[in-house]
């Protein structure tokens, strides 16, 4: 996976250069999902029988943090993509065969709650809905959206990008790049290959795995999101101290004349930041060793353990806000502006801690209900 990462670190100045192009586009610049794809990122997750490199979700990540430096929005957008690729091999092998045929990256935005409706008909499905947060959809050549089947409850249903309607409602003050917009579905049919019921991913029970083994297409889907969704905030720290530090190099203080990086409190301050960097990149380590070594187990994994990554992602999303507030805080008023990288990693971070998974409250009460033995519930996204 050597040249993967070294195409990604080629990447990676490029992505802060267009990071405030795609802010204002409110997507991806075309020429980014381009170069992810001419990387190997897009198909790293995918298995060699389709053509992608099958590799292990460390390095994944790693490359991922890596794209999270130059801008976290495109990391997000870009990894959510790879992943929902790795999702699809989980269906039907008749639909693994439709969406690979035009390469290893299908690119599938996928809002997972069951915000929908479908009642079965001759052959399929007709469903109906709206779903929001539907990540990457302005690149999508497919959709996986989730609606209830009276008859078998939750079920995931993916349909061609012909066959959904995009929604701008994307306007916000942080992750803008990633073009979440809302996808509507009015009254489409979808073939039965072309949907797999939640409980089955729950289980362990997909048809899709069996074309696949010796691989992580049936490692738990609720830990491995979590570190996926976790990993562009430990990068967007990272770059949120690089551009402090770069700051304070150079920035003059305008009464005194001093450099601020002569003051002992930008001193202090960048201690801090390092410190809690640190601190969240080695949370992160330890969950992804975690991760590695209770996969493949898929839904056996140890529910003490899927918890304690439930918890460790949402640790890192909590020390990486600290990070990026506390530097923000020291830099002055001057890293407000709009063309400062500061402030664009510090509101991609402020948006990312609105996700579900990483309401602190609610993993920290997951956390120490798991300890003290008290059962889950499937709300608690293990």
């Amino acid at each position: 996976m050597t040249e993967i990462l070294t195409a990604v670190d080629a990447m990676v100045p490029r992505l802060r250069e267009r990071a405030a192009h795609a802010e204002e586009l409110r997507r991806l610049p075309e020429e980014t999902v381009r170069e992810a794809a001419e990387a190997g990122f897009l198909g790293m997750l995918t298995p060699r029988r389709w053509g992608g490199s099958q590799c292990d979700f460390a390095t994944f990540l790693e490359a991922t943090r890596r794209l999270a430096t130059g801008c976290p929005s495109s990391a997000w957008t870009l990894s959510f993509l790879a992943l929902h690729a790795w999702l699809l091999c989980r269906f039907e092998p008749r639909l693994q065969e439709e969406v690979f045929a035009a390469g290893p990256a299908p690119r599938t935005p996928a809002p997972l709650a069951p915000t929908g409706r479908a009642a079965r008909v001759d052959g399929g499905f007709r469903i109906s809905g709206r779903w929001e947060w539907a990540t990457g959809v302005m690149h999508a050549d497919w959709a996986m959206v989730a609606a209830v089947d009276p008859e078998s409850g939750p079920r995931f249903f993916v349909l061609p990008r012909a066959e959904i309607e995009v929604v701008d409602v994307w306007r916000v003050a942080g992750m803008a790049a990633t073009g979440s917009n809302d996808i509507v579905v009015r009254d489409a049919f979808v073939p039965a290959y072309r949907s797999l019921e939640m409980w089955r991913i729950a289980a362990g029970q997909t048809p899709g795995e069996a074309l696949h083994p010796g691989t992580n297409v049936g490692w738990p889907m609720g830990p491995t999101l979590t570190l996926v969704a976790a990993t562009p905030a430990l990068g967007a720290a990272e770059g949120a101290l690089a551009a402090f530090t770069a700051r304070m190099r150079e920035k003059i203080q305008a009464y005194s004349g001093q450099k601020q990086g002569e003051l002992p409190a930008t001193h202090l301050r960048l201690g801090e930041g390092l410190a809690t960097v640190r601190a969240a990149r080695l949370v992160w380590s330890d969950a992804i060793r975690t991760l590695e070594r209770v996969g493949p187990a898929g839904p056996a994994a140890p529910v003490e353990e899927r918890a304690a990554i439930r918890l460790a992602g949402a640790h890192v999303v909590r020390l990486a806000n600290e990070a990026a507030d506390g530097l923000a805080a020291a830099a002055g008023a001057s890293s407000g502006f709009l063309t400062s990288p500061l402030q664009r990693h510090l509101r991609d971070l402020q948006m990312m801690r609105g996700h579900v998974v990483f309401d602190w409250d609610r993993a920290a009460q997951i956390g120490g209900k798991v300890a003290l033995g008290i059962e889950t519930m499937p709300s608690d996204l293990l």
